[in-house]
C-alpha cells in the first residue's frame, strides 16, 4: 500500500469554507484503478491557522502516479483555485509506502 497526504494550513476564519469546499466536490477516486480510501483530517488549531489533512490510501504508488497523471485527477482539481486564500501557502505532500499495516477483521471473521 502507498499513502499520499496534503497537508494544509487553513486560515482560521477560512476553515468553515475550506471543508464545504471538499465535502462538496466530486473526487472521482472511485474511478481510478488502485484506489483504497481518502479521509479529510481537522488537526490542531495554532495561533493562525487550523491544521488539515487529505489522506489517501492506494493499493502502489504507479495507482498514485497514474492517478495524478488522469482526467479524473484533472477533473477532480479543476476548481482548486478559490476566489479568496483559505491557506497560509501551498499545500505540503507527503508520500509514504506502507511498511506495516494492522486492521481489526470484518464482521464475522475470526481474529
Amino acid at each position: 500500500m502507498y499513502i499520499a497526504m496534503n497537508r494544509f494550513k487553513v486560515l482560521k476564519e477560512a476553515r468553515e469554507d475550506f471543508e464545504q469546499r471538499w465535502l462538496g466536490r466530486q473526487s472521482r477516486l472511485d474511478e481510478v484503478p488502485g484506489f483504497v480510501a481518502f479521509h479529510l483530517l481537522r488537526g490542531p488549531e495554532r495561533e493562525d491557522h487550523v491544521l488539515y489533512s487529505s489522506h489517501t490510501v492506494w493499493a502502489s504508488e504507479d495507482d498514485f502516479i497514474a492517478w495524478t497523471k488522469s482526467e479524473q485527477f484533472r477533473a477532480a482539481h479543476a476548481g482548486a483555485g478559490p476566489s479568496k486564500p483559505l491557506t497560509l501557502g501551498p499545500p505540503e505532500l507527503e508520500c509514504f509506502e506502507v511498511v506495516q499495516a494492522l486492521e481489526m477483521p470484518t464482521a464475522g471473521q475470526p481474529r
